[in-house]
């Protein structure tokens, strides 16, 4: 049954020319621009017509490589209760990211950032035999982060659509086989979206579990730095990275730790300057130094703070991502004055690591400070410094810790060529939880032998509503949007060009046809001039635009591929057919 077309005069959409205040990106400049969608609040968006049918085509993609593979679809609610978060610490871990509220009767609730702990109760209250499983569930719905900086748009909101799944699985082996169906699957979802993407190795968070990869999509505006071999398939968060240790080297023979009067040092910069003319006997670089960098930490739930020493390389700079993944779920701030006047054995600028382990304090160094290695450090008095202070000799750190910049140039840890890095959007990630979300809830199923098997589980997430603004950023130019055919609003944009009443006519009789050809047709029937219908096509970015005009006496019209801007005259008697053909129906 051929459905009501479209026309733009009764559509409810007013396309703007100018581009709004707080557009930082260019999807979120010409999502707006083209009435796709409408700010609310900061991190808040309205879905008007047309985002609303490229939201739903993107569902639409997903939901079908998800029932490829077996995947069930059920629904959770987005207002939870307290107490399954309680049981896994999520509710004191998620910080301030979570939304929490209460009822008219004083009882906790949150709006749900993710449901793994619904998921396993749902299992759990469902299925009891090894016979059960596995089990495949997955849900479209709205997730809830109280971002503390929402921007670029739809691309970082604090209300979001995401498609999570979850497999549960008898063993190890069948967590593996789900992993790799999902990843199978959103590679058919991210193809069949045309996106330019890579596949990176990255960190779990706060959602725990062991293997974990992310899908970033590849765009200058991302957030997210990654970075690649140069000789290798090897690709990465930066979060992910692992430095690679240099071996260690004997202690013996290295010249004693030697402490001097260096006034007025208290950056690397200075003192390696200072050093270097000091008349030492050699030449010293950043990379000679030891960097300690003091921070204070706090535990999900605890009241107290924590100092912590970070010492690295003076060449290098701390990435707070990196470290802030290193420590998690631990909040993270500097020292401020108050820190430092209620701790005197912290000499600003000359702090090392003698005091910071006499006092208690953890120290974690970065993996190239290894056994035998000598530095220059901090000399825990104003205005010193201590030469060839060797590690595993002078000082021992408690451990290492991920917290330097990765750097183009880096070696590939994975012993292979060197790192370059690129910028990415995430838009997909997996990961193989293991039993975290199990052992919280004693999810369990009876084996063949009527013992309890403890069941481990998958999560994978797509975002859904991110994927609009992903595909906006990759899709558009200059002038609009450019949207593929796979998730278009409409998969042809007719427009009347001319006031005459045959060309009108004529350009309903061809949307009907399309119509009925199983062409969803968008038809700029408004009595507006050529001028302001070609700038409105361009700028909604439907793939192809029919324009019917002044040719249509001569039995012509005219063919305009928004992507190449290719044009192209072809018969009236021929354009439905041809058009059939694009739109692959």
């Amino acid at each position: 049954m051929p459905n009501v077309i479209t026309r733009m005069s009764s559509l409810f959409l007013r396309t703007l020319r100018e581009d709004p205040a707080d557009a930082e990106v260019p999807s979120h400049r010409l999502l707006v621009r083209a009435g796709y969608v409408r700010r609310v609040a900061p991190g808040g968006f309205s879905w008007l017509p047309l985002g609303l049918k490229v939201l739903r085509n993107i569902e639409r993609v997903v939901r079908e490589e998800m029932a490829a593979i077996g995947a069930q679809e059920i629904q959770f609610p987005a207002l939870l209760p307290r107490e399954p978060y309680e049981t896994t610490g999520r509710w004191t871990e998620y910080g301030d990211a979570l939304f929490r509220l209460k009822d008219r009767k004083g009882a906790d609730y949150l709006l749900g950032p993710t449901h793994e702990e619904l998921f396993a109760l749902t299992v759990k209250g469902e299925f009891s035999s090894y016979k059960d499983y596995p089990v495949l569930l997955f849900q479209v719905q709205t997730k809830y982060r109280d971002e503390a900086r929402p921007r670029a748009g739809i691309l970082r909101g604090r209300e979001f659509v995401m498609k999570d799944s979850y497999s549960f699985d008898l063993d190890d082996e069948g967590l593996e086989r789900s992993y790799q169906l999902h990843r199978a699957a959103y590679i058919k979802i991210f193809d069949r979206l045309g996106l330019d993407y890579v596949i990176v190795a990255a960190t779990s968070g706060a959602m725990g579990g062991s293997a974990s990869e992310e899908f970033l999509a590849v765009a200058s505006t991302g957030e997210d730095t990654y970075v690649r071999s140069t000789d290798s398939d090897y690709a990465a968060n930066v979060e992910a990275v692992t430095t690679p240790a240099p071996p260690a080297q004997p202690v013996d023979g290295k010249p004693d730790a030697q402490v001097h009067h260096t006034p007025a040092t208290p950056t690397i910069e200075t003192l390696v300057d200072f050093l270097n003319n000091a008349g030492l006997g050699r030449t010293f670089t950043a990379a000679d130094t030891l960097k300690n960098v003091l921070l204070k930490t706090r535990q999900p739930g605890a009241k107290d703070w924590e100092l912590l020493g970070i010492g690295l390389p003076g060449d290098r700079e701390v990435d707070l991502k990196r470290l802030e993944a290193s420590l998690e779920p631990a909040e993270v701030a500097l020292l401020e004055e108050a820190d430092f006047a209620a701790n005197p054995f912290l000499v600003k600028g000359y702090i090392g690591p003698k005091a910071l382990q006499d006092n208690g304090v953890r120290y974690l160094v970065d993996p190239r400070v290894v056994t035998g290695t000598a530095w220059v450090t901090g000399a825990d008095k104003a205005d010193h410094h201590v030469v060839d202070l060797v590690a595993g000799r002078d000082f021992t750190p408690d451990g290492t810790i991920e917290a330097a910049e990765v750097r183009e140039g880096d070696a590939s840890p994975d012993g292979n060529g060197t790192l370059v890095a690129a910028r990415g959007i995430e838009i997909g990630h997996i990961f193989q939880l293991g039993r975290k979300y199990a052992d919280a809830f004693e999810l369990d199923a009876l084996g063949p032998d009527s013992k309890p098997v403890r069941i481990t589980m998958g999560s994978y997430g797509v975002g859904i509503s991110r994927l609009v603004a992903v595909i906006a950023e990759q899709y558009c130019d200059d002038i609009g949007l450019v949207w593929p055919r796979e998730v278009a609003p409409f998969g042809v944009h007719v427009v009347i060009a001319g006031k005459d009443e045959a060309v009108a006519a004529g350009a309903e009789k061809l949307a009907a046809e399309l119509d009925a050809a199983g062409v969803e047709v968008i038809l700029d029937d408004r009595k507006a001039t050529p001028g302001v219908k070609f700038a409105d096509a361009e700028l909604v970015g439907v793939p192809t635009i029919l324009v019917v005009g002044r040719g249509l006496a001569n039995g012509v019209v005219e063919v305009k591929d928004r992507a190449s801007g290719q044009r192209e005259e072809i018969a009236v008697d021929q354009v439905v057919a041809h058009l059939t053909g694009l739109a692959g129906k």
